[in-house]
């Protein structure tokens, strides 16, 4: 990314900010505000009394006790961004948010940055890549990442969530089909491949995939060709893959649930995604990116309290990025006064009672005795006991309480469902 000038004025009322900048990933370079710029689209860093040299894309910064401010730009007027030292932390991050280039990940963290960078690397390539880490980490903003950085940007991104497509019809929705080629088949389809052509397609929770459509990829992706279905002809396609996966392959290989050939073919550069209690400094970028992003257009910004944020870096995140975008966007709609308040931050401190309550199982009656049992109603309880027991055990997470009962997300997500229909 292009580097970000600041005015000494501005280094000096904020000395702490270009080393916030700098760990965050982005370069910065001294500049005087009255020379000419080498792009109108640059970005400057200036002091509040720079303003005469200000244009629309510059952010005017002040250090100031009292109530933080951020106004957003409009027509012919700069940002302005004004804190003192309790909102400091947040302050930096902000405005690291404000000028880091759309549809790059928010960050914090100096190993963050770094991880970016690597990215970057390896979007230049056209190696296949694996996302490996828990759900709501950002695997699919990182695929977004890698795309738009890549040659193939120009080109077509799609993102398919293999758990979540029917089972009947994942190979046609993959591949294409031709017409009639089943019931209801009334045209041909092109299939997420073929639309994914010149571009990349992402193939989230590849891990759902059945072993049948397991081979079938594999020559997908050995051939760079497509056989849709009920078609004779393979063909051609030039796509970039990358899968994601929340449970750990190399694991599943093991247990026999997803093929050793295809695991190698797709890691080829696998890329870890830490979870959001690893990453605290991140926690206040990416809140910034995140209030910036939901914030109405006719109300003030909503400045979380120093002690809001506290709160926000002492949670473990076990629903990661998801689970805070939640949080937050709670927090815009329910908070009364100008600020973000750590009591207007409703997170989630018993998620497993939670989670299983929103299943609607009721809680195992008294056996009347002498009362006929039904080895379907045994059964369902027994299920529901233990799924309890599983999702208490662990925090809440559906992955590893699937890990823990020995089968897969999916599954479990359909005894869940079975479970709600049995209780209603």
């Amino acid at each position: 990314m292009n580097g970000i000038g600041i005015s000494e004025k501005a280094q000096i009322a904020h000395p702490a900010l270009n080393g916030w900048l700098v760990g965050a990933g982005i370069a910065t370079s001294t500049i005087d505000p009255a020379a000419p710029s080498a792009s109108r689209d640059d970005i400057r860093l200036l002091h509040i009394s720079e303003q005469s040299h200000a244009r629309q894309r510059d952010i005017l910064t002040d250090f100031a006790p009292g109530a933080p401010c951020f106004v957003p730009a409009t027509i012919g007027r700069p940002t302005v961004v004004r804190f003192g030292f309790d909102d400091m932390a947040f302050g930096h991050a902000l405005i690291a948010e404000l000028v880091r280039p759309v549809g790059t990940p928010a960050c914090g963290e100096p190993e963050s940055a770094t991880f970016l960078k690597m990215a970057s690397r390896i979007a230049s390539r056209d190696a296949t890549v694996l996302l490996l880490g828990e759900t709501g980490t950002g695997k699919e903003g990182m695929a977004r990442y890698i795309h738009a950085a890549s040659a193939r940007a120009a080109k077509p991104f799609v993102a398919v969530n293999c758990a979540a497509l029917p089972e009947t019809m994942l190979e046609a929705m993959l591949f294409g089909h031709q017409k009639g080629a089943f019931t209801g088949a009334s045209g041909s389809g092109e299939g997420l491949f073929r639309s994914a052509e010149g571009g990349t397609l992402l193939l989230d929770e590849i891990a759902e995939l059945p072993l049948a459509l397991q081979a079938k990829l594999l020559r997908a992706l050995q051939e760079r060709e497509v056989l849709p279905v009920g078609a004779t002809r393979p063909v051609q396609v030039d796509v970039r893959i990358i899968a994601a996966a929340n449970r750990d392959l190399a694991a599943e290989v093991a247990a026999g649930r997803f093929r050793a050939d295809l695991y190698w073919r797709l890691n080829v550069m696998p890329i870890a995604m830490k979870p959001l209690h690893q990453r605290r400094q991140d926690i206040r970028a990416i809140t910034a990116a995140l209030l910036l992003r939901h914030m109405a257009a006719d109300e003030a910004f909503a400045w979380p309290t120093a002690n809001a944020l506290d709160r926000l870096m002492a949670h473990s995140w076990p629903g990661n990025v998801r689970e805070l975008e939640n949080v937050l966007q709670r927090a815009l709609l329910m908070h009364d006064g100008d600020r973000i308040e750590a009591e207007d931050l409703s997170i989630e401190t018993h998620l497993a009672v939670s989670i299983f309550q929103m299943t609607a199982v009721a809680p195992e009656p008294t056996p009347i005795i002498d009362a006929p049992i039904r080895l379907d109603d045994a059964r369902r309880a027994s299920q529901a006991r233990a799924i309890e027991e599983a999702l208490a055990a662990t925090g809440g997470h559906r992955l590893r309480a699937a890990e823990r009962l020995g089968i897969s997300e999916r599954t479990l997500r359909y005894r869940l469902a079975d479970l709600r229909t049995a209780a209603a």
